[in-house]
């Protein structure tokens, strides 16, 4: 792809984890939110799936942008805790308990950061509360930082299917820079010991960040793909220091060109793909016979703020902790962020939803759109359209749609369409973002702040 188009549709659009992003949230009261919980017990799709937020890290990485706390005193730890255990009572009071768990996950921060006889507790404490399905999916984020072998095997006895391993780089002069403490152990050694335990491994990389190149970064990727992990993620770093004020420091380091970040994506990709990786939606690459690889086939590749998922394994997210976004059929609703205000909150036997929104009829069609094409890169509006029981052209006025727009991007070399179809070629899908952008009308006018593509 040409420079001068890289440099055309480089710019801000939403990641679409949700529809409509979670920046659009207004306020929101703990009762709307219970009567959503409610209402989903009788949804279309309502298997449950549980998010757990957990804020603490050992330290924090300068390019962070989650919602993250340097480590806290144990008794604090020990509170937040007790918390997350009442916040799912109270939560699973309006919940049916004849349906099923179909996925749980745990986010941060760093979830590793708990000691592992809380994390295995509140695993125990969820499986408590309904059956579950055929092979759920019980995945945790990790820090290997932290870890040494006695904990990664305690770690395996807690039930979980998938590991996230950050690793972000293999290389120690990156990690330095950034303020991330490298693997412990040495990351082939990890792998091999969660797939004797028959977990299904993840390992996490960030492209884009002080002293990467693309020939450094395929270098890397090429290690990892020799260590066999079932899914390999290369997330393109998200520079918002207006948002999150500790990138700053990266700043004064230096960030690499956009074009050489582009690089970093695309000799990645080829390396994977080489490697017999099958290329998932924006970021992940997957052994062929991985249950992402499979759904994408069958048309039941799904997203969430989670990352990319089955609708076999997803349906309805309840999040618990601070921030954690609960994402049901007609809603959304998010805890708030600050730990003693959750933690005082929850003791008095409350939920700490601060903000949230409601779905209109309009916005479920597009919802339906963006996640066809940012899962598939290709969408067929006959065939969503007969899901959702209207005709395409009511789901395409739903979307804005334009024909003008469409045609500039055919011209510039991003998709292919026509009356009832649009792919996005394979130069053009690190902008698959900008062509889900093209059909949500909310992108008009906007003020919103978001991340560029590359």
């Amino acid at each position: 792809m040409q420079q001068h188009v890289i440099n055309k549709y480089n710019r801000p659009v939403p990641r679409y984890t949700s529809y409509p992003p979670a920046n659009f949230f207004g306020e929101y009261a703990e009762a709307d939110y219970l009567a959503m919980v409610d209402q989903s017990n009788t949804a279309r799709h309502n298997q449950i799936s549980f998010y757990l937020h957990i804020p603490f890290c050992r330290h924090l990485c300068h390019y962070c942008g989650c919602n993250s706390y340097p480590q806290a005193k144990p008794e604090v730890i020990s509170a937040y805790v007790d918390a997350l255990h009442r916040e799912i009572d109270l939560v699973a009071s309006h919940i049916d308990r004849s349906r099923q768990i179909a996925q749980i996950h745990y986010g941060g921060g760093s979830p590793t950061a708990l000691p592992i006889p809380m994390i295995r507790e509140l695993n125990q404490h969820l499986l408590s509360l309904a059956s579950v399905i055929d092979r759920p999916e019980i995945a945790i984020e990790c820090h290997p930082g932290y870890l040494d072998e006695t904990d990664w095997l305690q770690l395996a006895d807690c039930g979980f299917t998938r590991y996230s391993l950050g690793v972000q780089d293999l290389r120690p002069e990156v990690l330095k820079v950034v303020n991330r403490r490298p693997s412990q152990l040495p990351v082939s050694q990890i792998v091999s010991l969660l797939h004797s335990k028959g977990a299904t491994v993840n390992l996490d990389f960030i492209y884009g960040l002080p002293l990467q190149s693309a020939s450094s970064f395929r270098s890397t990727i090429e290690q990892a793909a020799l260590m066999r992990p079932d899914r390999l993620v290369t997330f393109s770093y998200a520079h918002l220091p207006q948002i999150f004020p500790r990138q700053q420091v990266l700043d004064k380091v230096g960030l690499p060109a956009d074009d050489e970040k582009g690089r970093m994506y695309q000799e990645a990709s080829q390396v994977l793909i080489a490697s017999g990786y099958q290329p998932i939606g924006l970021d992940h690459f997957v052994l062929p016979g991985d249950e992402l690889a499979v759904a994408l086939g069958q048309g039941q590749l799904h997203r969430n703020f989670q990352g990319y998922c089955t609708r076999r394994t997803t349906a309805q997210v309840y999040a618990f902790g601070v921030t954690g976004i609960s994402q049901l059929d007609d809603a959304y609703a998010q805890n708030g962020r600050d730990i003693s205000t959750y933690i005082d909150t929850i003791s008095q036997g409350r939920l700490y939803v601060q903000r949230g929104y409601q779905l209109s009829a309009q916005q479920k069609l597009v919802r339906e759109v963006i996640e066809a094409l940012m899962c598939n890169y290709a969408l067929r509006w006959s065939d969503v359209a007969a899901r959702l029981g209207v005709c395409a052209d009511v789901l395409r006025e739903a979307c804005g749609y334009d024909e003008a727009v469409l045609s500039e991007m055919q011209a510039d070399g991003l998709l292919s369409f026509d009356d009832d179809h649009i792919s996005v070629d394979t130069g053009g899908r690190p902008f698959v973002r900008c062509v889900a952008a093209a059909l949500d009308p909310m992108m008009l006018n906007t003020d919103k702040k978001f991340s560029k593509p590359i």
